[in-house]
């Protein structure tokens, strides 16, 4: 009963720079999504606009969407730099007094570019606007301080670098400060202040807690408990510092062994601005995608033309990241032949 809670503190405090009573683990990552900008649009809703990256995860441009047509607001699409993603100042200068919710992803799905959640944050609190960061690319990867940049609110998936396993519970964070503010949308049992009072209304819980609805998937729960386990072990700061490591090594790599067949980089050659995965382009990446498969290398296929190689740095080799790269390079040379 306690573990949606008790689950999520770990999380937020291992990975998030989260205080106690901020986080939860329960439900998808687009159910969570889906519950908090919901809650954040009808806390807001003189306001007319939820903003959004033009290439976020469809996940999430698809549920805010939804929620823009439900409640009958306009979304915005904010144009952003392919490679190194949406700066402090594209934000600064979409923002208005209209926009009652800015979603961004800290990490690009595609390139791995690195937001600045501090300096976004603080460009979206200046119009008066809630912020909800997507973290799903670095939970687990990179040293996240929600509390310190003011973060409203952040919703991420467990089954990358936290390596919950496919369809893994997702989390959610709420800042403190909007607790019994913000409306829980999809009012359960399990978020009441009396689960087994079988109320004839709805009475929430106190504070994070009332945003689960059904049954806590306990089962989906175990398998991360140990990747926490390795995580608190060696410490968030010495997993990035692994990270950069080996995204690093992938980069030299790429320039030695990919540059000269014409791939190309698709992700921030400055590791402060890199999250812990690196992608590469290439016009024949969905055939290379598919022989790396079939050979037992598993990046993944980034439409059009992206080859993503993730790097998890507690389970991944140097030896590995850089024979995950000639692979490639071996994809390509028989590609041509």
């Amino acid at each position: 009963m306690e573990l949606p809670t008790k689950l999520g503190d770990r999380i937020g405090h291992s990975c998030l720079g989260a205080a106690a009573g901020q986080t939860l683990v329960a439900d998808s990552t687009t159910v969570l999504l889906y519950k908090l900008m919901r809650a954040a649009v009808a806390a807001h809703a003189e306001r007319t606009e939820i903003l959004i990256e033009e290439t976020n995860f469809p996940t999430d441009r698809f549920v805010a969407e939804g929620v823009a047509a439900e409640r009958g607001l306009t979304l915005r699409w904010l144009a952003s730099d392919p490679v190194n993603g949406v700066t402090p100042s594209d934000v600064a200068a979409a923002v208005s007094e209209d926009t009652a919710l800015v979603v961004l992803s800290h990490v690009d799905y595609r390139s791995g570019a690195l937001a600045d959640m501090a300096a976004i944050t603080d460009a979206v609190h200046k119009v008066g606007a809630l912020m909800l960061w997507d973290l799903c690319h670095s939970v687990g990867v990179i040293p996240v301080q929600l509390d310190a940049c003011g973060v409203d609110l952040a919703v991420g998936c467990t089954y990358k670098y936290l390596n919950g396993g496919p369809g893994s519970p997702a989390f959610a964070y709420m800042n403190a400060r909007h607790h019994g503010m913000l409306p829980q949308p999809i009012q359960g049992w399990m978020g009441a202040g009396d689960v087994f009072a079988m109320g004839s209304a709805y009475a929430p819980a106190d504070g994070i807690r009332q945003f689960i609805s059904g049954t806590p998937p306990v089962l989906g729960m175990l398998a991360m408990q140990g990747m926490l386990d390795l995580i608190e072990a060696a410490g968030i700061d010495e997993v990035r510092t692994k990270s950069v490591s080996l995204t690093e090594l992938v980069v030299r790599a790429f320039d030695e062994e990919l540059a000269p067949l014409g791939v190309r980089l698709l992700s921030p050659r400055d590791a402060a601005l890199r999250g812990g995965h690196v992608t590469i382009g290439h016009e024949r990446a969905a055939d290379v995608t598919r022989t790396l498969w079939a050979d037992g290398v598993i990046p993944d296929f980034r439409f059009p033309d992206g080859i993503r190689l993730g790097l998890s740095p507690l389970s991944t080799s140097h030896a590995e990241a850089l024979k995950g790269v000639r692979a490639v390079r071996d994809a390509l040379l028989t590609a041509a032949e």
